[in-house]
């Protein structure tokens, strides 16, 4: 009786036709492109960031009211400072995406200049947030009068945060994209910190509508 008989399905690991290409870990099942290993990796690590800040939101949603008598956001909140935080990062959200383009066509000045246009406008958002908390902090403001401050100042600060260590990162592909030129290894760090940037950017319009928005009454 033939193997084919005996094991129609090929259940057995050498029975049948089977080649050792078709193996598990070999040819088209084989173990995926590093590439690909890296942004799934890189997707996990984005949304467990999202999950934090999930926490930070529903904080900030359940003390909003809670002002202990100070000052509440309709009184802290200046709106046009918080416009022009937005513009800047979507803005620079833009870019960045410009910049990804200009490095799938291999330009390097391109790429750099777009690059630079990012970090340029996501500074320049980190600088008005420093000063929005500064002015805040000078008036009486800070995180330790009221539940719903520490709650403003943990949400924000943490984006904030994350800004600043995403600026780091972009100077740093920068510099590597500039002296190893579009390596494999550097096009993938690049795809990574664009999700990143993006994702930064996707945080700030919920706390633009929910934590800025609600909370000055418009």
């Amino acid at each position: 009786m033939s193997a084919s008989a005996t094991d129609p399905h090929h259940l057995g690991h050498h029975g049948g036709n089977m080649k050792d290409d078709d193996a598990p870990g070999r040819g088209e099942g084989g173990p995926a492109p590093q590439r690909i290993v890296t942004s799934y990796g890189f997707w996990i690590f984005l949304l467990s960031d999202i999950v934090m800040f999930s926490g930070f939101f529903a904080a900030h949603a359940v003390l909003a009211g809670e002002t202990a008598g100070g000052p509440s956001g309709r009184e802290l909140f200046e709106m046009p400072r918080v416009v022009q935080e937005t513009a800047l990062l979507l803005m620079s959200s833009f870019t960045c995406a410009l910049g990804a383009v200009a490095t799938e066509r291999r330009s390097m000045a391109w790429a750099q200049g777009w690059l630079l246009v990012t970090g340029l406008l996501g500074f320049a958002f980190l600088m008005l947030e420093v000063a929005e908390f500064t002015t805040m902090i000078e008036h009486g403001a800070g995180p330790g009068r009221s539940a719903f401050l520490s709650s403003f100042f943990a949400l924000v600060g943490c984006h904030g945060l994350h800004v600043g260590v995403g600026l780091l990162w972009l100077g740093t592909m920068m510099a590597q994209l500039w002296v190893k030129g579009f390596r494999d290894d550097i096009l993938r760090r690049l795809s990574c910190f664009n999700l990143f940037w993006h994702a930064l950017d996707i945080v700030w319009v919920g706390i633009f509508t929910l934590v800025y928005l609600l909370g000055s009454g418009l």
